[in-house]
């Protein structure tokens, strides 16, 4: 038999982590994160994550600057970040959107590096 666990997370409990994250349901190959109301200002840190990234605009606009390339990320839009490339964002007005990463971005300190 196989795994038969089932979650359910209400995002409004959810834990927050140090970047404004929140953290939603999440499996053992890949979790959920929201950002929520992310508010305009200067690029975030340059980085790169030992896991993949896909995403979904819900409201707002940012800039996703990726390995040399910069994209317009507006409502309705989604993308990848592969595991591994250098990448920033930089919010233009309050943004929200959904991310899946693969694996867990939460575990073992992926998001805090």
């Amino acid at each position: 038999m196989g795994d038969t666990s089932v979650k359910k997370v209400k995002s409004e409990y959810s834990p927050t982590g140090k970047m404004g994250q929140k953290y939603l349901a999440s499996g053992i190959h890949v979790s959920m994160r929201l950002w929520e109301k992310e508010q305009p200002g200067e690029a975030k840190p340059t980085t790169q994550r030992d896991y993949e990234t896909v995403g979904y605009v819900i409201s707002g606009r940012a800039e996703l600057h990726l390995e040399g390339q910069k994209l317009l990320l507006e409502p309705g839009d989604s993308w990848v970040v592969p595991k591994g490339s250098t990448h920033t964002y930089r919010i233009l007005e309050p943004f929200t959107a959904i991310e899946a990463t693969s694996p867990p971005a939460a575990v073992h300190g992926r998001d805090e590096t």
